[in-house]
């Protein structure tokens, strides 16, 4: 008699509170299905949260509240290229001062200009420019300098933004030359029959 009553504290010891398949298919069930339920629905209410309400969206408005045209643009503007190769002719004639100045530089150099910026023909505040040298005032134009933008790898070559900063210079006074394309260096073994003759 005293095996009975063991027998039975020591069966209900090792057995959990689920007792038949129902309460097993329950557990599952709510240790489970009901966490994800809860954070599918977490997930809606916090994307939900970030748009406004339908009856708010005017016409040819996106759900941020920004017109579809600004939107468009500025998704082209973020999945545009980050570089282009651009193949130009190397024999082509360069461009004068005068040119790249009216194509380029006009805007802020020119009559009206910007403040702060020499203006064509002030000799007043080209002075001090001009005495850094040319050197200088281009290295100025291709990389930026304060406010001005760099104009290198523009649409025109490092030699004629050379060509519109000695027009510029020029014209408040300075005496630069104008700079011409580099020639292009020849084969070394031209050059060493060359130096040869030359040595006699």
């Amino acid at each position: 008699m005293s095996d009975a009553p063991h027998n039975q504290a020591a069966e209900e010891a090792h057995t959990g509170p689920i007792k038949n398949p129902k309460q097993l298919l329950l557990a599952v069930f709510f240790s489970f299905i009901v966490p994800i339920l809860i954070i599918v629905g977490l997930v809606s209410f916090v994307v939900s949260g970030t748009h406004p309400s339908g009856s708010e969206q005017g016409e040819g408005m996106s759900l941020y509240g920004v017109s579809k045209d600004v939107r468009d643009r500025d998704i082209a503007d973020r999945l545009k290229k980050v570089g282009s190769v651009e193949i130009r002719d190397a024999n082509r004639p360069l461009a004068t001062g005068e040119a790249v100045f009216k194509a380029q530089c006009v805007a802020c150099h020119g009559a009206p200009g910007i403040p702060g910026a020499p203006h064509q023909g002030d000799a007043a505040a080209w002075g001090p420019r001009i005495g850094q040298g040319y050197a200088t005032l281009l290295e100025h134009a291709l990389k930026g300098k304060g406010a001005m933008p760099a104009q290198g790898g523009g649409d025109f070559e490092d030699t004629e933004i050379g060509r519109a900063v000695v027009y510029l210079a020029n014209a408040g006074g300075a005496k630069f030359p104008v700079p011409e394309r580099a020639a292009a260096a020849a084969p070394e073994g031209t050059a060493a029959a060359d130096a040869a003759p030359a040595a006699k």
